[in-house]
C-alpha cells in the first residue's frame, strides 16, 4: 500500500472541511429554528413530569444534566464554526467594498488588530466624523447667510 501524495491529502482535508461545513450549517440553523426550541422544550417538560416516577433520584438527575451538558458542549463548537465562517465571508465583502470604492484601502484587514489598535483606530474615526459634522454645519451656515443676504438684496432692490 502506498502512502497518500500532498495532493491526495489536500484533497482528503478539503472534503472533511467541506463535509463539516455542510454538517455545522445544517446544524446551527436548524438549531435556530422554533421547532427545535420546542422539541428542547418538550424534552425539558417531558423530563420534569417523569421525575415522580423516578422517584426525583440522582439517576432522574444526572440523565437531564449530561444529555443538556452534551448537547451544549457540542453545540457551542457547531455554532462558533458557523460564526466564524459567517464572520469571515462579511469580512471579505467589506474588504471587496471598501477595495472597490472610493473608501481608503488602508482599513482592509484592520480585524487583525489588537483591541487597544482598534480602539485607537475607532477614537480616530470618531474625531474625524466629528470634524465632517462641523465642517458641514459651518459650511450649511454659510450657505444659509449667503442665501439671507441674497434674498435681502433682492427685497432691497425691489423696495428701492
Amino acid at each position: 500500500m502506498t502512502p497518500p501524495t500532498a495532493g491526495e491529502l489536500t484533497h482528503s482535508k478539503a472534503s472533511a472541511s467541506r463535509a463539516f461545513t455542510t454538517f455545522a450549517g445544517k446544524v446551527a440553523k436548524w438549531a435556530g429554528h422554533p421547532l427545535a426550541f420546542a422539541l428542547g422544550s418538550a424534552t425539558v417538560v417531558g423530563w420534569a413530569v417523569s421525575g415522580p416516577f423516578f422517584g426525583y433520584s440522582e439517576t432522574w438527575q444526572l440523565v437531564i444534566n449530561t444529555g443538556t451538558t452534551i448537547v451544549t458542549f457540542l453545540m457551542v463548537f457547531l455554532i462558533q464554526n458557523s460564526q466564524n465562517r459567517d464572520g469571515a465571508a462579511i469580512q471579505a465583502k467589506l474588504d471587496e467594498l471598501i477595495r472597490a470604492s472610493a473608501a481608503q484601502n488602508r482599513y482592509i484587514g484592520i480585524e487583525n488588530l489588537t483591541e487597544e489598535e482598534l480602539d485607537e483606530l475607532r477614537r480616530r474615526c470618531e474625531t474625524r466624523a466629528q470634524a465632517e459634522r462641523l465642517d458641514n454645519a459651518r459650511e450649511a451656515a454659510d450657505e444659509a447667510e449667503a442665501r439671507a443676504r441674497d434674498r435681502a438684496k433682492a427685497a432691497a432692490e425691489r423696495v428701492g
